[in-house]
């Protein structure tokens, strides 16, 4: 069927509406993102529109690759009621068609759009998400503004042991936005407290810049750069702060077995791989939904209840998978089973409620 002159008409139809979803979506927000944008750095000394526009554009496939399957959804529900009210559906029926062979070309085109998000759009989305917090930090300088949390790290020391933290990190994981570095001796008291609006690591030591430094007993001292020595490697710091979503599906399994060389959690890691793996299944059962709401023929229009329904049963399905993506992200659930285990219930739930519509 997906082969045929029918099918290839389904499936052209179907893609050209996700085509015209993906345009919709990425105009709305693009024009909702460059607003609260202009409203939150307008403030700021570097801010520009241009810097603004540019930012809005890197953000733009981080938030397009959480509405696919939405899109994908409100494209399959849109192509099946618009063929169901051209009689295109019901004649398809009379021929003898049954369904699973005209929703097969959905099917293929849903599962494309998901290959395509996960190979495309999600490594687009990464390396875009990484260069927006770079222009973010840039923009932000010193204000006291933090656009990502960091756990506080102990840096063991021959001589002294450093705690340090910040308010704000950079996609790399090297690049802190007012960190603060606390020195201690062999007893466990405090010897300086340095504050600086960044840090950045280099090959064995911290470059500090507007450095604040406080001596107990001595007067506090304003410095413009200073350097700290550590022990913490660039490649530890990346897979201990960079965050999961900034990193591109291709590269998730090589930067799982770096943290798990230096025993550190992969659960987020691993929950992220396996939630992209699913994606065109979930796409599919996003279909799937649809299906079992538009296929009934209505000679004025479908029902709203019906629809609406769809809409919800879809609306659902995301926050479940986002649910326990949560869990699987900090252990509580296996990230195989956290990601994979709604996807499969869904295709499920589906292909019942088709089977029961169509065969009873």
């Amino acid at each position: 069927m997906i082969f045929s002159t029918l099918g290839r008409y389904f499936f052209t139809r179907y893609v050209i509406t996700v085509c015209w979803f993906f345009a919709g979506i990425v105009g709305i927000i693009f024009l909702i993102d460059l607003s609260e944008n202009s409203g939150r750095f307008s403030s700021l000394p570097g801010f520009s529109y241009t810097s603004a526009l540019f930012l809005t554009l890197m953000r733009l496939p981080q938030f397009l690759q959480q509405t696919v399957p939405f899109i994908t959804l409100f494209s399959g529900m849109a192509t099946m009621i618009a063929l169901n009210r051209k009689y295109e559906l019901v004649v398809t029926r009379a021929a003898g068609i049954s369904v699973w062979q005209f929703m097969s070309p959905f099917l293929a085109g849903a599962l494309l759009t998901g290959i395509l998000a996960v190979t495309v759009l999600n490594p687009l989305s990464a390396y875009s998400s990484s260069a927006a917090l770079t222009l973010e930090s840039s923009l932000r300088g010193t204000q006291n503004t933090s656009f990502s949390s960091v756990p506080w790290l102990h840096d063991i020391g021959k001589d002294q042991d450093i705690i340090l933290g910040a308010k704000g990190v950079d996609a790399t994981g090297t690049q802190l936005i007012e960190a603060v570095f606390f020195h201690f001796d062999s007893q466990g008291n405090i010897t300086l407290r340095q504050d600086a609006a960044t840090a950045s690591l280099k090959d064995g030591y911290w470059q500090l810049n507007d450095v604040m430094e406080t001596v107990p007993g001595e007067p506090v001292r304003n410095l413009k750069t200073a350097q700290v020595r550590t022990s913490l490697k660039r490649e530890f710091l990346q897979e201990r702060l960079s965050s999961a979503e900034t990193i591109g599906f291709f590269e998730i399994p090589e930067r799982i077995a770096a943290a798990r060389a230096y025993g550190i959690s992969t659960r987020a890691l691993e929950t992220q791989f396996h939630s992209l793996l699913s994606l065109p299944f979930l796409l599919i059962a996003m279909t799937l939904i649809a299906g079992t709401v538009s296929l009934k023929f209505s000679r004025f229009s479908q029902s709203k209840f019906m629809i609406f329904g769809g809409i919800m049963t879809g609306f659902m399905l995301y926050v479940v998978t986002v649910l326990v993506r949560v869990f699987g992200s900090s252990g509580a659930v296996p990230p195989f089973v956290a990601t994979w285990t709604p996807v499969v219930i869904a295709l499920s739930a589906g292909a019942t409620i088709l089977l029961h519509q169509e065969d009873g």
